[in-house]
């Protein structure tokens, strides 16, 4: 797998890890509060690289596209996700993702994990938010469907079967 692979993917995740392992989501609690979203985040951006001593160079990857999700009530349908993210070359990925709303409004994800490539499940951590998303807390699993490398430092990539769940200190106005 080459680096721009590993860094769009990690970036695009970068919405998502932490405490869960990768390669699993955590299943919706029972608990009263907890909503759920799905949907699908296509992104785009640079990447710059590092040789290491491995196969594959490290990397920093900062990457922006359209986040569009479904679901009944809450968080709404659709944000611009930002993510910058670092992949050592081997064994770490980590970084963070921004998803803001049409009011200017944000949701902060917080991202580690394993080196990632298409096909490869992505999680992440919601640390936080802004204005009507003040307060919120949860947790997110996707898979990167596809990683493409353009010429130079151009990335892009869609990751599908985004799931997860949320909840907030107060109702999202």
């Amino acid at each position: 797998m080459n680096l721009t692979t590993r860094a769009l993917t990690l970036s695009l995740v970068l919405a998502f890890a932490g405490a869960m392992p990768a390669g699993q989501a955590q299943a919706p609690a029972p608990a009263e509060g907890w909503r759920t979203f799905e949907g699908t985040w296509s992104a785009a951006g640079q990447r710059q690289t590092l040789p290491t001593e491995g196969a594959q160079p490290a990397s920093i990857v900062r990457l922006s596209g359209a986040v569009v999700l479904t679901g009944r009530d809450g968080l709404g349908r659709g944000f611009r996700g930002e993510a910058i993210a670092f992949d050592d070359g081997q064994r770490v990925s980590a970084g963070r993702a921004v998803w803001t709303d049409e009011r200017g409004d944000r949701i902060f994800i917080e991202i580690n994990g394993e080196p990632v490539q298409s096909g490869r499940r992505i999680v992440g951590t919601i640390t936080g938010g802004t204005g009507r998303h003040a307060g919120i807390k949860g947790d997110l699993a996707f898979t990167w469907q596809y990683v493409i490398a353009g010429d130079g430092t151009e990335v892009q990539g869609l990751a599908v079967d985004l799931k997860g769940r949320y909840r907030t200190a107060g109702a999202l106005r």
